[in-house]
């Protein structure tokens, strides 16, 4: 049985990608800093073995020892995702929180490389593996008040791109995946717990479920071993650009 590890799968795309590859036969290690959750979704996933890990992966310590501390029957990963990360703020860059931008930087950029530090040895040992990093739209098209956001993501989309040219020799695959608008927890996060402008975002159109980028990313990882999905920009029908919406509802 292959083994997917899944990073920020307490909730949102996370979640719904653990749900999905359990779909296809996969067995799991799934992370996140919230251990009911992740008990929650193991027991929804029984009976496919999920080993779950608490840590946060800004901790390049508490990263390493969990990934070294994993039983026999996980440690071979198959599929990484890099997804845990977020959105803190929206703000001018001169109105902009410094706390706020050290957890963009810390957990979309350090944590991804954290995680795949510790994951890629064994990869690239065996010669195989698949790589899939969740990046954003946001990654190419800066819009305001998003300043440190859309740095955060351009920098996983050139990561993804060096990953790839780097662990070519290795066989390994290294794609993203650049969701638009999806509606999960991103902008509760974001808004600091303020629910009715966190809803407010998606107000007026069709946005993506967390289950739409779940089924990308199932496909991708169950084509042939000789194809790789490099690049997936994944929009809802009712967004055209990053901040360009139709209203239909």
């Amino acid at each position: 049985m292959k083994t997917a590890f899944i990073t920020g799968a307490s909730s949102g795309i996370g979640r719904a990608t653990a749900v999905a590859l359990a779909q296809v036969g996969f067995q799991l290690v799934v992370t996140g800093r919230r251990r009911e959750r992740l008990e929650e979704l193991a027991r929804q996933l029984a009976p496919t073995p999920v080993h779950l890990l608490l840590f946060d992966v800004r901790d390049r310590a508490a990263t390493d020892a969990a990934v070294a501390g994993l039983p026999s029957d996980f440690l071979q990963i198959d599929v990484l995702v890099n997804n845990a990360g977020g959105a803190h703020g929206l703000a001018p860059i001169q109105d902009g929180d410094p706390d706020d931008w050290d957890q963009m930087l810390d957990s979309n950029v350090k944590g991804l490389l954290n995680v795949s530090q510790a994951i890629l040895p064994g990869m690239v040992q065996r010669k195989q593996g698949h790589i899939i990093n969740i990046g954003s739209i946001a990654g190419s098209e800066t819009y305001a008040n998003g300043n440190v956001y859309c740095a955060s993501k351009a920098a996983v989309a050139a990561l993804s791109k060096g990953m790839r040219l780097d662990l070519l020799p290795h066989h390994i695959r290294v794609a993203e995946v650049n969701p638009g608008a999806v509606e999960t927890e991103f902008s509760t996060v974001r808004f600091k717990g303020d629910n009715d402008r966190a809803g407010s975002v998606y107000k007026g159109y069709k946005p993506l479920r967390a289950e739409d980028v779940a089924d990308v990313i199932q496909f991708m990882v169950t084509r042939p071993p000789h194809v790789n999905i490099a690049e997936v920009l994944l929009l809802p029908a009712a967004q055209a650009a990053a901040t360009t919406m139709r209203k239909d509802l």
